[in-house]
């Protein structure tokens, strides 16, 4: 038992998942080291194996309960290495045993159709298509029930046939003896894979896959207002089931770009405006950037850096459908960096009338007498 690894390890969930997780999770591994999608992968088969070996487990609640009680050794372990036949030492077949005091094991029966996998799409949009909604045609590659079988993996025109090995039951059964008496091992058919049937004459189109692996194009219609992770579900548009089960659902997970100017919260936006100190000293209407375009914003005189501004209803809309939130405009004051001496002694002007001691203000540049009555008063 000291080579197989923990199952919960192999299915990458807790051991306090439920079974929804656990679902999840096989889907996703299934998908990704099926041997059709590695065909030059010769360790993928492997791979597979043990994934549906950890799933044949855990989703079953009594085998996952006597797993965590007694790990490997309390399933059994069969010649070819998975649950259920093998040798325990003295006592036989733990698996065996279990089963002669809880009831026996329970069958599977035949496999019949079963879902097919749910696919994830991701879909980047900029912050002006979150705003306004969108409609974009995506493309991505899925498996088909094959729509020239139905999914039977049969020719046209043939059946598949009984299993001569299981009878069409889709389970072998074996009966051996024990300390405890005799017990059934109960275990899919290795011959048709436990559906119970075999296709002689394949599909030309699927080779008796049963599915078929193509391209898929859908046009994806997206509300106003969505959001970074936002999710929408496509029912049906998943992968096809094996054996012509139902289709799994398409999930288009929406990933909104940085944007250069504006920053969001939910359905509110943020953004800064630089504005002249001249116009934030004596006011002025500059234009502002917004979702729908530019609008003209008042900036009252005296407003100072860091003053927030507030344009009702510019932010993004609600996918509850409840309106707009709001867009909020930060005031940056601008300092020029280089003066004409026009400018310059302008300044100066301003300053001297309004009191203030500037460095640099005296004659040909030198700092005024103000300025060295004030750094003399400090000592």
């Amino acid at each position: 038992m000291a080579d197989k690894r923990d199952y919960y390890e192999v299915l990458g969930v807790e051991r306090s998942a439920d079974q929804d997780e656990i679902k999840r999770a096989y889907r996703r591994l299934a998908r990704q080291h099926h041997p059709d999608a590695n065909p030059g992968d010769p360790s993928a088969g492997e791979r597979f194996k043990e994934i549906n070996e950890a799933y044949e487990v855990l989703s079953d609640a009594e085998k996952r309960s006597r797993y965590d009680q007694f790990g490997h050794a309390g399933l059994g372990r069969g010649a070819d290495g998975g649950v259920g036949g093998g040798d325990f030492g003295p006592f036989g077949d733990l698996g065996g045993i279990f089963d002669a005091f809880f009831g026996g094991a329970r069958s599977q029966g035949r496999r019949g159709p079963e879902p097919g996998a749910d696919l994830r799409y991701d879909l980047e949009l900029s912050l002006e298509e979150a705003a306004g909604g969108v409609a974009r045609e995506i493309q991505f590659n899925r498996w088909d029930t094959c729509p020239i079988c139905g999914g039977s993996g049969a020719k046209p025109g043939t059946k598949p046939v009984t299993c001569d090995k299981c009878h069409g039951t889709g389970e072998l059964r074996l009966t051996q003896s024990g300390f405890f008496g005799q017990f059934v091992n109960i275990r899919p058919c290795d011959r048709c894979g436990g559906t119970g049937h075999i296709v002689e004459t394949p599909c030309p189109d699927c080779k008796g896959k049963g599915r078929v692996y193509r391209p898929r194009k859908l046009e994806v219609k997206l509300p106003p207002g969505v959001d970074d992770g936002s999710r929408l579900r496509l029912q049906g548009e998943g992968e096809g089931g094996p054996r012509g089960g139902p289709a799994g659902d398409l999930y288009v997970v929406v990933g909104i770009r940085p944007h250069p100017v504006f920053k969001r919260d939910g359905t509110e936006i943020y953004c800064d405006v630089p504005v002249g100190f001249v116009q934030a000293a004596l006011g002025a209407e500059v234009e502002v950037p917004t979702l729908d375009g530019r609008t003209a914003l008042k900036i009252p005189e005296g407003t100072q850096t860091g003053t927030v501004f507030r344009l009702k209803g510019k932010g993004m809309p609600s996918l509850r459908g409840y309106g707009r939130g709001d867009q909020h405009v930060r005031v940056v004051i601008q300092t020029p960096k280089r003066l004409t001496p026009e400018q310059r002694q302008a300044l100066l002007d301003f300053a001297r009338a309004g009191g203030e001691d500037v460095p640099g203000a005296g004659p040909g540049g030198a700092p005024g007498a103000g300025w060295f009555k004030r750094r003399g008063s400090a000592k």
